[in-house]
């Protein structure tokens, strides 16, 4: 019984850091923007039935299923940049982070200048594996990718915009 409240804490505490009901992009923008999960629902959705995630190892973790979201770059389309030239848009970069901390890392090119332009999702509605106790209202992820566990971001709360020194 002594091991049972420490263990239910270690649960609640595990859930509760990846939940997200808001992000906000900031750093070398004009304007920090802050996006709600109702403010989500206003972009075009897009919808997938399920999706494997898996490690860097081809492993297999989960499955989300019922997946409704929206692209990235139509988000970040809303955020002005701050950059002296269109050409210096290639030295900037993407913090995108976790409210347990995890980070990923975008280029400004892969997200407005190659194919996975079109892959890169912000997650507002998905059903994780019930085995697991993941959290998180709003996370990001590449469907594309192949160890899609890379970029799977959970309890999304900020995306950074950064520019190369």
């Amino acid at each position: 019984m002594k091991y049972l409240i420490p263990i239910l804490l270690l649960i609640c505490f595990s859930a509760k850091a990846q939940e997200s009901k808001e992000f906000k992009v900031d750093g070398k923008v004009e304007q920090t923007l802050v996006v709600s999960l109702d403010s989500l629902k206003k972009y075009p959705m897009l919808a997938l039935d399920s999706m494997v995630i898996y490690n860097h190892k081809m492993e297999r973790k989960s499955t989300i299923k019922n997946i409704k979201g929206v692209l990235l770059k139509d988000i970040l389309s809303k955020v002005e940049i701050d950059s002296p030239t269109p050409t210096a848009l290639s030295e900037y970069y993407l913090v995108c982070t976790a409210t347990d901390g995890y980070k990923v890392v975008l280029s400004w090119n892969e997200v407005f200048n190659s194919k996975s332009r079109d892959n890169i999702l912000v997650l507002y509605s998905f059903d994780v594996d019930p085995k697991k106790a993941e959290k998180g209202n709003i996370a990001m992820i590449a469907p594309i990718d192949v160890a899609s566990g890379r970029r799977y971001v959970k309890g999304l709360s900020k995306i950074t915009i950064l520019r190369v020194n």
